[in-house]
């Protein structure tokens, strides 16, 4: 007697719904868009979420859907890197922090580092020598690794100059970690400099005011230590 064929296939995951109500449909793309979410470790993209919806439902009305009914909690979803993530609201940044419960999420930078890293975002893509003529002063390479290495940066296109320098840029990872979407999401320039908090000035002005206002651009948080 011929033995059945053994099928280990899955079964088929149905992202249609279409037997279900219109409304408990939406519901349940609602709960699944904001299961994934949860469990994802970062944030998750368009494509990813469209395999689990069906083919007509739109992401963006449902994640406004999921928004409005998260009003007044703790946490909300926002836009990161081109998708999508669950954050605690900043309002409850304070308590987080006080309960010791969660590690503090940071990458370690030095001051050195974050001046660089700000020189970087706001003018990529840039060569390490604009950088250190931003700065005022001379950058060592070893701190362009520093940040390559924890994701931060990495190399752009070759600049037109001579010797045609490779320049840097930031990365998703820059995105991910201080939670923007684009870099159209950094704190306006002139807006920082109108605050006093970055100068108009090159050099060793720019140097200065760097130095106090890199921690604040898009969050960075820093280790106070210095590099030569």
């Amino acid at each position: 007697m011929a033995r059945r064929k053994r099928t280990d296939a899955p079964p088929i995951f149905d992202a249609e719904l279409v037997d279900m109500p219109a409304d408990l449909r939406w519901r349940e793309w609602m709960n699944r868009i904001e299961a994934v979410l949860f469990a994802a470790p970062k944030p998750v993209d368009r494509d990813a979420l469209a395999r689990v919806i069906g083919r007509d439902a739109s992401i963006d009305l449902l994640i406004d859907d999921i928004r409005e009914a998260l009003r007044g909690k703790p946490y909300e979803v926002v836009s990161i890197a081109g998708g999508w993530a669950f954050r605690t609201r900043t309002a409850y940044a304070d308590a987080i922090a006080t309960s010791a419960a969660v590690p503090v999420r940071g990458v370690g930078l030095s001051q050195n580092e974050a001046m660089v890293l700000v020189s970087i975002a706001y003018h990529q893509p840039v060569t390490r020598a604009g950088v250190s003529e931003i700065l005022g002063r001379e950058v060592s390479r070893d701190i362009f690794g520093a940040l390559r290495d924890k994701n931060m940066i990495t190399a752009g296109p070759r600049s037109p100059t001579a010797g045609a320098p490779f320049t840097y840029v930031t990365t998703k990872g820059f995105l991910e970690h201080f939670g923007l979407d684009t870099l159209r999401d950094l704190p306006d320039l002139e807006g920082l400099q109108d605050a006093g908090l970055l100068n108009g000035g090159d050099g060793a002005e720019n140097s200065g005011h760097l130095r106090h206002s890199s921690a604040y651009v898009a969050g960075i948080e820093t280790t106070g230590a210095e590099e030569d």
